[in-house]
């Protein structure tokens, strides 16, 4: 593929972050979304007409059999995201899969060597890589100028209740380790430039009606000697969202959602970093840039593959726990 020639996306997931990647696509010049696929034919007629884009599908399936889909984007349930970004690679479809990429290892695995035989761009949705907070920090870290020692990470929201981002029911269950942590748990490992080597995690009661912890917390040592400690709640009634606090041998930084401080809580400047202050654009144009360029993605299955090694790690010390 050229970098002349139109892409064109299927997006699957009519929902809180399908809508974000709608209005991402729309900003990426030679882009164009050509089929929209939500839990229903009249959910997806009702995105499509709202967000302005593609046709309305009513499976993944029909959309896999499209001579006019060059790439899937699935913004789908968690529980549905292995078997559908296989079904995607195994029908010659590039796939990025929003985060995470499995809930169990054994699916992260097969999704990676589906991706190896086929030899198409797969990546996944690790938002923190590319906002342009996380991005500054990187830059300093490649330059030489800042070495991370420590992350101090808040993941904190309130969920009672099994509703989405957009506060209406959800049909799933999210989940703190395998959906949550995994943004924490690759960040760490890519800032801190080394792999994990120990982790350690214990969690709150279970839930009696949605069946998961609401409340977690995840220790990290990388290769390097770093470590991080990351709270993670469904029980928080107070600030939403996640907060890192960077601790390096030059500095401290503080991000907040796509803002940065010093220690010292003076504000930086991110806004020139890169194309766009929307870490979901940025990720995308990544995908886009990939699949032209015949290139891996910054995030592509194989780079975060150890991340769902060490949540798988993490869930088994968890089980033993309990028992």
């Amino acid at each position: 593929m050229t970098d002349q020639q139109t892409v064109r996306i299927a997006l699957v997931g009519g929902g809180a972050f399908g809508a974000k990647h709608a209005a991402a696509l729309k900003r990426i010049e030679g882009v164009e979304v050509t089929a929209v696929v939500s839990s229903t034919l009249e959910r997806a007629r009702k995105f499509a007409a709202e967000q302005g884009v593609g046709q309305a599908v009513a499976s993944l399936a029909e959309v896999l059999a499209m001579d006019d889909v060059d790439a899937v984007i699935l913004a789908t349930p968690t529980q549905m995201h292995a078997s559908q970004t296989l079904a995607c690679l195994e029908a010659g479809k590039h796939v990025q899969v929003e985060i995470p990429l499995a809930d169990s290892l054994g699916d992260a695995e097969a999704c990676l060597a589906a991706q190896q035989r086929t030899g198409l761009v797969a990546m996944v949705g690790h938002t923190r890589r590319f906002n342009p907070s996380h991005q500054w920090v990187r830059q300093q870290i490649t330059a030489g100028e800042f070495k991370v020692q420590q992350m101090d990470v808040q993941t904190y929201f309130f969920r009672r209740e099994n509703l989405n981002a957009l506060g209406q029911p959800r049909s799933w269950t999210d989940h703190l380790l395998w959906h949550h942590a995994a943004h924490t748990v690759d960040l760490f490992a890519y800032q801190a430039g080394a792999p994990i080597v120990q982790a350690n995690a214990i969690q709150g009661p279970i839930h009696p009606q949605l069946g998961i912890a609401m409340d977690m917390s995840v220790q990290l040592r990388a290769a390097n000697g770093a470590i991080c400690t990351l709270s993670l709640s469904f029980n928080n009634d107070g600030p939403l969202g996640t907060f890192f606090r960077y601790i390096g041998d030059t500095g401290t930084y503080l991000a907040r959602y796509d803002d940065l401080f010093t220690g010292k809580d003076e504000p930086i400047d991110v806004s020139g970093v890169d194309v766009s202050m929307d870490g979901i654009e940025l990720q995308d144009r990544e995908f886009v840039a990939a699949i032209r360029e015949g290139r891996e993605p910054n995030a592509s299955i194989a780079q975060v593959l150890n991340c769902y090694r060490t949540l798988a790690a993490l869930e088994q010390q968890l089980a033993a726990a309990a028992s």
